[in-house]
């Protein structure tokens, strides 16, 4: 009867003690701590969001229209971040578009690491006229404004969220190509994959099982830093109503829709872009952290 408890207690002991030690490394290592609240608190607005909203957040009451922030004359405790020119609640609408927001980034920020690191690990292992192929198909995505692509590609698929992902991937998997291919023209001349050329193993286990473990903390550091340009992507394609169509509780729409009432109801777009700023700010600390922790060449200096 107290095997059960005793097992339980043994196990969250454990957990404790991991805690611990993993706060203490990360203090060792000197980790930003508040970028990283912050974006853990962005990643719980995204998964619950939803659930936590006091409100649908795609309907409203004219009644309640406009209504100011608690704090200020006139506002509601039952609308804190008050209400919009529909009365839809503001509280309501951006733990709800950071939803739809971060998933839309996320899923393109997959597809990008996926395409670009085996373009990548392909280029640089194989150089030759692959390399070269590739390399020119680099150079050209490189030469082509991100913004006026993204812009030309959504008018030609149509606004929705399929289409704001497939842009992301289309814009984003060129620097995971050009990073890891010059990692594996390093890597590809090591002893070890000499020697596992030599017992026998093929080109596909050798980038898979060898090469693309050794890359791997080079592409988590991309991924990082890059995440915050592709937030800001999707939220300026749905600023200009090229993105995430209405009237879907996105933090670029929520902007857009303020924009004519920023004297009035300046909170309709302020708090938008209040997470908005807070969420790249700390991507971008904390990817700066992690490109000084875990980038071999800047920790070897």
């Amino acid at each position: 009867m107290t095997a059960a408890p005793t097992a339980i207690a043994a196990r969250l002991s454990r957990l404790r003690s991991l805690a611990w030690r993993g706060f203490r490394e990360l203090r060792r290592r000197k980790a930003p701590f508040v970028p990283m609240s912050i974006l853990a608190l962005m990643a719980v607005m995204g998964a619950f969001g939803p659930i936590a909203a006091p409100y649908d957040p795609t309907t409203g009451s004219l009644l309640t229209s406009l209504t100011p922030p608690f704090w200020m004359e006139d506002g509601q405790i039952a609308h804190p971040l008050g209400t919009d020119f529909q009365g839809r609640d503001v509280l309501s609408r951006v733990l709800s578009g950071a939803q739809i927001t971060m998933m839309s980034a996320v899923v393109g920020l997959v597809g990008a690491a996926l395409i670009g690191v085996t373009l990548g690990l392909v280029s640089g292992y194989f150089g030759s006229w692959v390399d070269a192929l590739l390399m020119r198909l680099v150079d050209f995505m490189l030469a082509m404004p991100g913004l006026l692509f993204a812009m030309v590609m959504v008018t030609g698929l149509g606004s929705s969220v399929r289409t704001i992902i497939i842009v992301v991937v289309a814009t984003s998997w060129v620097a995971y190509a050009r990073y890891v291919r010059g990692e594996v023209l390093s890597q590809r001349e090591r002893d070890y994959v000499t020697a596992a050329l030599a017992t026998g193993c093929g080109s596909g286990r050798i980038m898979l099982r060898h090469l693309l473990p050794n890359v791997l903390a080079t592409v988590l550091v991309i991924a990082t830093l890059q995440t915050g340009g592709i937030i800001l992507l999707v939220a300026s394609l749905s600023f200009l109503g090229l993105g995430i169509p209405k009237p879907t509780a996105a933090w670029g729409v929520m902007i857009a829709d303020g924009r004519a009432w920023l004297l009035q109801a300046w909170w309709i777009s302020v708090f938008p872009g209040v997470a908005i700023s807070l969420l790249i700010i700390s991507l971008n600390l904390v990817g700066d952290w992690m490109r000084d922790t875990f980038d071999p060449r800047l920790r070897g200096a």
